[in-house]
């Protein structure tokens, strides 16, 4: 059974950093794409960045590029997602999700089959 469990969320200042980890479990993936998510209040589910685990190949939203980093780690079979200035936009609950696709469609909701819970992080001004 697959499983995905997020965690590093937390309440920071406008300008801090958070590291999110995902510790995926249930299969091996180095076949799969591992995206973040993340859902504001009262707004859709969308896309932050993605990763195809064997290579290494990202996407980043635009709204995140040059703050997030993607990135895993092969012997925790971990994904991380490296957050630097931080901004009350960023604001959100963070889901972690795989998908068996590559490409760009990564960056929608469609492919992913196993989501995780998500984890709270919340930017105060």
């Amino acid at each position: 059974q697959v499983q995905l469990v997020e965690s590093g969320g937390g309440l920071v200042q406008a300008g801090a950093s958070l590291n999110l980890s995902c510790a995926a479990s249930g299969r091996t993936f180095s076949s799969y794409a591992m995206g973040w998510f993340r859902q504001a209040p009262g707004k859709e589910r969308e896309f932050v960045a993605a990763l195809k685990w064997s290579g290494g190949a990202t996407y980043l939203a635009d709204s995140v590029q040059g703050r997030f980093t993607i990135s895993r780690d092969n012997a925790k079979n971990m994904v991380c997602l490296l957050m630097n200035s931080l901004k009350p936009d960023d604001t959100g609950v963070y889901y972690c999700a795989a998908s068996q696709q590559w490409g760009r469609q990564v960056m929608s909701l469609i492919p992913y089959n196993y989501w995780g819970q998500g984890t709270q992080v919340i930017v105060s001004a």
